[in-house]
């Protein structure tokens, strides 16, 4: 998942404090007036803490699992265990990707593909629940980092000639990273793409892939194919 890396487990001398901390910290919490969407941030925060912990050498997931679920229902929600162990993988690797960073590569923790997980729980949607969409693509990092260092020496050049605004392609949503992620996964920098043939991809609605497309071209992540038809297109090619 993390490319041969791993998340930093809680100490086992500090098991019982931490884990007393985080429960207290949660029973003091107040959902009231809470909307939906903030009520499963907040949910993804505690769970992937209390994860973090690491209590049980084994079957540490499991028992997490098992935890939300029959706390959920003292929330007052309905919910089984099939989402759950049909989605094992995907919970687990979710639960990694909120209590991993490397700063160096400029990956920060992120609770956003738990919040995708919860919203399917909760909300009953019915978002695509892939692992591989979550593993640490090294390589994919560095063609952001590169394509980020490329457009900060082109908007240097051009701020001398016309003072142009900066591009910095971190301010993209976690989302948005998420279905870069997907569509470079399945093009890389050699496949030409259109509307349909992402939306396939990321599972977007028409107007939602438009959009995105639309930034990515703004960024210039990716670049406009002519002699192809109309709306093609293809990642930059950047040597990494």
């Amino acid at each position: 998942m993390l490319g041969g890396e791993t998340v930093i487990y809680g100490t086992a001398s500090e098991l019982k404090t931490t884990l007393e901390y985080d429960i207290s910290q949660e029973k003091n919490f107040s959902y009231k007036d809470l909307t939906i969407e903030e009520t499963i941030e907040h949910l993804a925060d505690f769970i992937s803490r209390l994860w973090q912990i690491h209590v049980f050498e084994e079957g540490n997931t499991r028992t997490t699992s098992v935890f939300l679920i029959k706390y959920l229902r003292t929330l007052g929600y309905d919910v089984s265990n099939d989402i759950f162990s049909q989605n094992a993988r995907y919970f687990k690797n979710a639960l990694v990707r909120a209590n991993y960073s490397n700063l160096s590569l400029k990956i920060n923790k992120t609770t956003e593909y738990l919040k995708i997980f919860l919203r399917n729980v909760l909300m009953h949607e019915n978002n695509e629940l892939k692992s591989r969409y979550l593993h640490i693509d090294k390589e994919f990092v560095k063609y952001l980092r590169e394509l980020e260092k490329d457009k900060k020496v082109d908007i240097q050049d051009e701020k001398s000639r016309h003072s142009s605004k900066k591009v910095d392609i971190q301010d993209l949503s976690a989302t948005n990273k998420l279905h870069i992620d997907k569509m470079y996964k399945t093009f890389g920098t050699d496949k030409i793409f259109g509307r349909t043939d992402t939306e396939k991809v990321i599972g977007l609605k028409s107007a939602g892939t438009s959009k995105l497309l639309k930034i990515l071209l703004e960024k210039k992540i990716i670049e406009p194919v002519k002699g192809r038809g109309k709306g093609k297109y293809r990642f930059n090619h950047i040597k990494i």
